[in-house]
């Protein structure tokens, strides 16, 4: 009787044992009670009724991904490609999500495949290629709006890849080649455009610049060309007042002395000398001077004799 009692006890012990759960941070218990939904428990210790409650579904209310295989999809100008998906979701009402939909994972998947085709169907290839960030937006809204029923809330839509036939990728490649030299041809024209008009821009100042210094240049010489001018003009009128200034001074003298006649042509003859000065060709003599030159050669005459 005794060991019936103990294994009694045991057996209890065993049974309530069994039936405590603790719940981890970030996941959620769904139990049933007798086959309904009777609650679900968060982050802590719980005891479930023996043979009346049940664990009916663990669910983690962490932020999941789900990497879809490439799908094929057919733009508006029919062109078929190959589009890889990954999907950013969390749960947020375990009750909903037990309940609201067989597999949820795989409805995901097919609902994301069916909304893609949408998406894309209305877009051609360039669209496609180049509306990565539309294409996510639109895809999150929808999507989130179609699983709020299934207490699944979605974050994020990214097209992982998008995969275009080989025959467009090798005509796209071209293009891009294509684009990419015509783009090189014109920064290198645009290149020698400024390198020629620097050149000229250089060759403008140069030339300004030599003007400048060859105006200032013939500036100088005429200033030079001046000074000079005006140092031999006044060496001149130097001169010349000299000259008069000795020939009054002689004439004074003359005059002081009483010359007779005789002297003063001598004088002029001497006179008419110095404005010959060896360049005159021809002199005119007046007709009183030439006896007394006649008498000057004879005495030169009688001397050398």
């Amino acid at each position: 009787m005794g060991f019936v009692i103990l294994a009694v006890i045991i057996i209890a012990f065993i049974i309530v044992i069994s039936n405590i759960s603790v719940v981890q941070q970030s996941r959620a218990y769904v139990i049933e009670r007798l086959g309904a939904f009777h609650q679900v428990w968060g982050v802590g210790l719980h005891f479930k009724v023996p043979f009346i409650d049940r664990i009916a579904r663990r669910v983690s209310m962490k932020e999941q991904v789900l990497d879809y295989p490439p799908q094929p999809v057919i733009t508006k100008d029919n062109v078929t490609m190959q589009i890889d998906t990954v999907v950013y979701f969390q749960i947020t009402d375990p009750k909903l999500y037990c309940y609201g939909v067989e597999q949820p994972m795989m409805a995901m998947e097919t609902l994301t495949a069916t909304t893609l085709r949408n998406i894309i169907g209305d877009l051609e290839l360039d669209q496609t290629l180049t509306s990565r960030d539309v294409i996510n937006t639109k895809m999150r809204a929808i999507l989130d709006e179609a699983t709020d029923p299934w207490g699944i809330k979605v974050n994020r839509v990214e097209l992982k890849n998008i995969l275009p036939p080989s025959d467009i990728q090798n005509s796209m490649e071209k293009q891009m080649k294509a684009e990419r030299e015509r783009r090189q041809a014109i920064i290198q024209a645009e290149g020698q455009k400024k390198s020629a008009i620097l050149i000229a821009e250089g060759e403008k100042e140069s030339a300004i610049l030599r003007a400048d210094a060859e105006k200032q240049a013939a500036i100088l010489r005429a200033e030079a060309e001046k000074q000079s001018a005006i140092l031999r003009a006044d060496g001149e009128a130097q001169a010349i007042l000299a000259v008069q200034k000795a020939m009054a001074d002689s004439l004074a003298l003359l005059n002081e002395k009483a010359p007779n006649d005789s002297v003063l042509k001598l004088k002029s003859i001497e006179a008419m000398q110095k404005i010959a000065d060896g360049k005159a060709t021809k002199i005119i003599i007046p007709s009183q001077m030439q006896g007394l030159v006649g008498m000057v050669n004879g005495i030169v005459e009688s001397v050398k004799e």
